[in-house]
Protein backbone atom coordinates (compact mmCIF):
# COMPACT_ATOMS: atom_id res chain seq x y z
CA UNK A 1 0.00 0.00 0.00
CA UNK A 2 3.21 2.15 0.35
CA UNK A 3 3.94 2.38 -3.14
CA UNK A 4 0.32 3.23 -3.97
CA UNK A 5 -0.24 5.74 -1.45
CA UNK A 6 2.92 7.79 -3.04
CA UNK A 7 1.82 7.36 -6.21
CA UNK A 8 -2.14 8.24 -5.98
CA UNK A 9 -1.68 11.89 -6.33
CA UNK A 10 -0.32 11.48 -9.66
CA UNK A 11 -2.29 10.73 -12.92
CA UNK A 12 -0.24 7.85 -14.31
CA UNK A 13 -1.73 5.07 -11.89
CA UNK A 14 -2.20 2.11 -14.08
CA UNK A 15 -4.85 -0.57 -13.70
CA UNK A 16 -1.93 -3.15 -12.22
CA UNK A 17 -1.27 -0.57 -9.29
CA UNK A 18 -4.78 0.00 -8.82
CA UNK A 19 -5.28 -3.85 -8.59
CA UNK A 20 -2.57 -4.46 -6.37
CA UNK A 21 -4.03 -1.61 -3.97
CA UNK A 22 -7.41 -3.31 -4.00
CA UNK A 23 -5.57 -6.26 -2.27
CA UNK A 24 -5.60 -3.69 1.31
CA UNK A 25 -9.53 -3.41 0.78
CA UNK A 26 -10.94 -5.16 3.85
CA UNK A 27 -14.69 -4.74 5.73
CA UNK A 28 -14.09 -2.26 7.04
CA UNK A 29 -15.77 1.23 6.77
CA UNK A 30 -12.49 3.49 7.35
CA UNK A 31 -10.81 1.23 4.19
CA UNK A 32 -13.56 1.00 1.69
CA UNK A 33 -13.97 5.29 2.68
CA UNK A 34 -9.88 5.59 2.24
CA UNK A 35 -10.12 4.14 -1.45
CA UNK A 36 -13.31 5.43 -2.27
CA UNK A 37 -11.82 8.71 -1.62
CA UNK A 38 -8.96 8.02 -3.63
CA UNK A 39 -11.53 6.98 -6.82
CA UNK A 40 -13.07 10.56 -6.24
CA UNK A 41 -10.12 11.71 -5.75
CA UNK A 42 -8.97 10.58 -9.50
CA UNK A 43 -12.09 10.29 -11.70
CA UNK A 44 -9.89 8.82 -14.18
CA UNK A 45 -9.31 5.73 -11.69
CA UNK A 46 -13.34 4.59 -12.46
CA UNK A 47 -12.63 2.87 -15.83
CA UNK A 48 -10.08 0.81 -14.51
CA UNK A 49 -12.02 0.05 -10.94
CA UNK A 50 -14.85 -1.35 -13.03
CA UNK A 51 -12.96 -3.15 -15.67
CA UNK A 52 -11.36 -5.13 -12.18
CA UNK A 53 -15.29 -5.41 -10.81
CA UNK A 54 -16.49 -7.09 -13.85
CA UNK A 55 -13.65 -9.45 -13.54
CA UNK A 56 -16.36 -11.50 -12.23
CA UNK A 57 -14.38 -14.75 -11.56
CA UNK A 58 -11.25 -13.05 -9.37
CA UNK A 59 -12.05 -12.59 -5.80
CA UNK A 60 -10.57 -8.86 -6.50
CA UNK A 61 -13.77 -8.06 -7.97
CA UNK A 62 -15.27 -7.99 -4.54
CA UNK A 63 -12.89 -5.67 -3.12
CA UNK A 64 -13.66 -3.07 -6.06
CA UNK A 65 -17.14 -3.71 -6.09
CA UNK A 66 -16.98 -2.31 -2.29
CA UNK A 67 -14.83 0.40 -3.29
CA UNK A 68 -17.46 1.31 -6.40
CA UNK A 69 -20.62 1.36 -4.14
CA UNK A 70 -18.76 3.39 -1.28
CA UNK A 71 -17.43 6.19 -4.43
CA UNK A 72 -20.66 5.96 -5.59
CA UNK A 73 -22.89 6.59 -2.46
CA UNK A 74 -20.32 10.06 -1.79
CA UNK A 75 -21.11 11.01 -5.57
CA UNK A 76 -23.40 9.15 -7.51
CA UNK A 77 -22.01 11.14 -10.47
CA UNK A 78 -19.29 9.32 -10.84
CA UNK A 79 -20.86 6.57 -12.37
CA UNK A 80 -22.52 8.54 -15.14
CA UNK A 81 -19.21 8.25 -17.96
CA UNK A 82 -19.57 4.46 -17.70
CA UNK A 83 -23.05 3.26 -17.23
CA UNK A 84 -23.40 1.75 -20.69
CA UNK A 85 -20.36 -0.46 -19.16
CA UNK A 86 -21.56 -1.00 -16.28
CA UNK A 87 -25.01 -1.55 -17.25
CA UNK A 88 -24.34 -3.73 -19.73
CA UNK A 89 -22.55 -6.03 -17.01
CA UNK A 90 -24.18 -6.50 -13.86
CA UNK A 91 -25.95 -9.40 -14.84
CA UNK A 92 -22.24 -11.45 -15.13
CA UNK A 93 -21.74 -10.48 -11.45
CA UNK A 94 -21.72 -13.62 -9.64
CA UNK A 95 -19.73 -13.84 -6.67
CA UNK A 96 -21.93 -13.09 -3.45
CA UNK A 97 -19.88 -10.35 -2.02
CA UNK A 98 -19.50 -8.32 -5.38
CA UNK A 99 -23.25 -9.02 -6.11
CA UNK A 100 -24.98 -7.03 -2.97
CA UNK A 101 -22.69 -3.75 -3.85
CA UNK A 102 -23.46 -3.66 -7.46
CA UNK A 103 -27.13 -4.05 -6.25
CA UNK A 104 -27.06 -1.13 -4.13
CA UNK A 105 -25.21 1.20 -6.89
CA UNK A 106 -28.52 0.18 -9.05
CA UNK A 107 -30.65 1.18 -6.41
CA UNK A 108 -28.53 4.65 -5.86
CA UNK A 109 -28.74 5.24 -9.78
CA UNK A 110 -32.58 4.84 -9.66
CA UNK A 111 -33.37 6.86 -7.03
CA UNK A 112 -31.16 9.64 -8.16
CA UNK A 113 -32.82 9.04 -11.40
CA UNK A 114 -36.60 9.65 -9.70
CA UNK A 115 -35.68 12.09 -7.48
CA UNK A 116 -36.86 15.38 -8.05
CA UNK A 117 -33.49 17.40 -7.45
CA UNK A 118 -31.50 14.45 -8.77
CA UNK A 119 -27.33 15.00 -8.89
CA UNK A 120 -27.91 14.75 -12.84
CA UNK A 121 -31.38 13.99 -14.20
CA UNK A 122 -32.46 12.51 -17.27
CA UNK A 123 -28.48 10.29 -17.27
CA UNK A 124 -30.24 6.70 -17.38
CA UNK A 125 -31.41 6.13 -20.55
CA UNK A 126 -34.06 3.65 -21.69
CA UNK A 127 -31.98 0.85 -22.22
CA UNK A 128 -30.06 1.67 -18.95
CA UNK A 129 -33.13 1.23 -16.70
CA UNK A 130 -34.25 -1.80 -18.65
CA UNK A 131 -30.82 -3.42 -18.17
CA UNK A 132 -31.28 -2.75 -14.28
CA UNK A 133 -34.67 -4.02 -14.49
CA UNK A 134 -33.99 -7.29 -15.62
CA UNK A 135 -30.71 -7.33 -13.23
CA UNK A 136 -33.16 -6.90 -10.29
CA UNK A 137 -35.56 -9.09 -11.11
CA UNK A 138 -33.08 -11.98 -11.62
CA UNK A 139 -31.70 -11.04 -8.54
CA UNK A 140 -34.90 -11.39 -6.71
CA UNK A 141 -36.05 -15.13 -8.56
CA UNK A 142 -32.61 -16.44 -8.19
CA UNK A 143 -30.44 -17.50 -4.65
CA UNK A 144 -29.37 -14.02 -3.39
CA UNK A 145 -28.51 -12.58 0.05
CA UNK A 146 -31.21 -10.86 1.77
CA UNK A 147 -29.44 -7.24 1.20
CA UNK A 148 -29.66 -7.88 -2.35
CA UNK A 149 -33.00 -8.74 -2.69
CA UNK A 150 -33.87 -5.91 -0.75
CA UNK A 151 -31.90 -3.41 -2.94
CA UNK A 152 -33.56 -5.14 -5.95
CA UNK A 153 -37.38 -5.31 -4.59
CA UNK A 154 -36.95 -0.79 -3.74
CA UNK A 155 -35.57 -0.50 -6.60
CA UNK A 156 -38.28 -2.60 -8.56
CA UNK A 157 -40.83 -0.20 -6.70
CA UNK A 158 -39.04 2.74 -8.08
CA UNK A 159 -39.00 1.70 -11.76
CA UNK A 160 -42.41 0.38 -11.64
CA UNK A 161 -43.95 4.02 -10.79
CA UNK A 162 -42.67 4.72 -14.67
CA UNK A 163 -43.35 1.01 -16.00
CA UNK A 164 -46.73 -0.16 -14.83
CA UNK A 165 -45.95 -4.06 -15.96
CA UNK A 166 -43.37 -3.72 -12.87
CA UNK A 167 -45.57 -3.54 -9.66
CA UNK A 168 -47.57 -6.51 -10.44
CA UNK A 169 -44.79 -8.55 -10.85
CA UNK A 170 -42.76 -7.86 -8.37
CA UNK A 171 -45.93 -8.41 -6.18
CA UNK A 172 -46.20 -11.76 -7.19
CA UNK A 173 -42.76 -12.52 -6.73
CA UNK A 174 -42.77 -10.93 -3.26
CA UNK A 175 -46.19 -12.77 -2.16
CA UNK A 176 -44.89 -16.01 -3.37
CA UNK A 177 -41.56 -15.69 -1.58
CA UNK A 178 -42.97 -14.42 1.58
CA UNK A 179 -43.26 -17.30 3.72
CA UNK A 180 -39.94 -19.10 3.16
CA UNK A 181 -37.55 -15.96 3.03
CA UNK A 182 -36.41 -14.89 6.03
CA UNK A 183 -37.03 -12.24 8.60
CA UNK A 184 -35.57 -9.33 7.15
CA UNK A 185 -36.70 -9.95 3.98
CA UNK A 186 -40.13 -10.01 5.51
CA UNK A 187 -39.66 -6.90 7.03
CA UNK A 188 -38.92 -5.06 4.11
CA UNK A 189 -41.12 -7.11 1.76
CA UNK A 190 -43.97 -6.47 4.26
CA UNK A 191 -43.41 -2.52 3.41
CA UNK A 192 -43.14 -2.83 -0.15
CA UNK A 193 -46.42 -5.12 -0.64
CA UNK A 194 -48.49 -2.60 1.53
CA UNK A 195 -47.10 -0.12 -0.83
CA UNK A 196 -47.61 -2.37 -3.95
CA UNK A 197 -51.77 -3.18 -2.69
CA UNK A 198 -52.49 0.55 -1.80
CA UNK A 199 -51.97 1.58 -5.35
CA UNK A 200 -54.59 -0.95 -6.84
Amino acid sequence: MTNFKIRKYKNTVTEAELYEALNYVNHSREKRSYYAQMILNNLELVAPLLNILFTVDDKVSCRAAWVFEYACSADISISHRHLDYFTENINRVHLDPAVRPVAKVCELLIANHYKAKAVTPNVLSLDHRERITEACFDWMISDQKVAVKAYSMSTLYQLGREFDWIHPELLIILERDFAKESAAFKARARHIIKRLKSKR
